[in-house]
């Protein structure tokens, strides 16, 4: 679906389509509840914060609709004593999905894949002294962190080889040719289109005109854009 079309179906839902009167919807509210609602669906989507109660890979249907987001990044950063740090975050960074990792020790050359755990950085101190679940090469297991916009890959007696980071990035924000963002007042050059497939963009599209509705006290288009885009979910 192109931004022509999201107008269109925007204006019809708010009942606007041929208005001239003071509730004319200009583009950049459309782009702007546009990309709020999508970003909104994508972590309601990714909690589990849903009719369906259906999180992240917690069925077909919520695997299918985010595996468009899924990005791999392999990760540069330092060596201190107990752990690796990245020094690269990405910028579309939305939500943690897995880190992975290979390690080498003194008697083995041959990088061997590790399972890496998220941990939570209170319990650092805890976990690196149990011998059941600090690193360990012998076992391949060891656990990270995420902290201030960085990731820590813990060790003992061997190091991290060919660290990468699978996370969920931000959607790509639409934009139509010609409108001005009032916020920063730069002028879209080109239309970037939603890159959803259609039946996920309807769904946006009821979202962001429960927003819009929202903002100009039309209490019915509101109730029914909420209503519809939860319902077909």
């Amino acid at each position: 679906m192109n931004v022509g079309t999201i107008q269109i179906k925007f204006r019809q839902r708010l009942n606007k389509l041929a208005s001239n009167d003071y509730d004319n919807i200009e583009c950049w509210q459309i782009v702007e509840a546009y990309n709020k609602a999508q970003l909104e669906w994508c972590r309601r989507q990714l909690h589990g914060n849903n009719m369906y109660k259906e999180g992240d890979e917690m069925s077909k249907r919520r695997i299918d609709d985010l595996q468009l987001l899924l990005s791999t990044q392999t990760l540069l950063g330092n060596t201190f004593t107990d752990f690796f740090q990245s020094t690269n975050w990405p910028t579309n960074y939305l939500e943690y999905k897995r880190v992975s990792t290979e390690a080498t020790d003194k008697c083995c050359e041959d990088p061997r894949s590790m399972t890496v755990y998220l941990a939570e950085e209170s319990n650092i101190d805890l976990y690196m002294r149990d011998p059941l679940k600090r690193p360990d090469f012998s076992w391949g297991e060891t656990y990270c962190t995420l902290t201030q916009d960085t990731i820590k890959i813990f060790k003992r007696d061997f190091n991290i080889i060919n660290p990468t980071l699978v996370y969920y990035r931000k959607p790509v924000n639409i934009e139509i040719i010609g409108c001005v963002d009032p916020y920063t007042e730069a002028v879209s050059l080109v239309d970037v289109n939603p890159e959803f497939k259609d039946d996920i963009v309807e769904v946006i599209i009821d979202e962001a005109v429960a927003i819009v509705a929202g903002d100009i006290d039309a209490v019915n288009q509101a109730i029914r854009g909420s209503q519809s885009a939860e319902k077909n979910n």
